[in-house]
């Protein structure tokens, strides 16, 4: 099950592990119905990515001489 955030009409934002397609919940804090909400995501990637780092490729960077 996910972890999404929800925020009540008293604007308390808590997050809870619901099943996925879940709408709405009750607030913790003061009972309230509280709806789901979009939150921001930490995820970020960086560096060339495993497309540029040759796995792409069909070839073999290993070259022995």
């Amino acid at each position: 099950m996910p972890v999404y955030e929800f925020e009540c009409t008293n604007g308390h934002i808590t997050e809870e592990l619901v099943p996925m397609g879940t709408k709405n919940t009750q607030c913790s804090q003061c009972k309230k119905k509280a709806r789901k909400i979009l939150s921001t995501c930490s995820f970020e990637l960086k560096g060339g990515g495993w497309y540029a780092d040759g796995y792409s490729s069909s070839k073999s960077k290993s070259t022995n001489k």
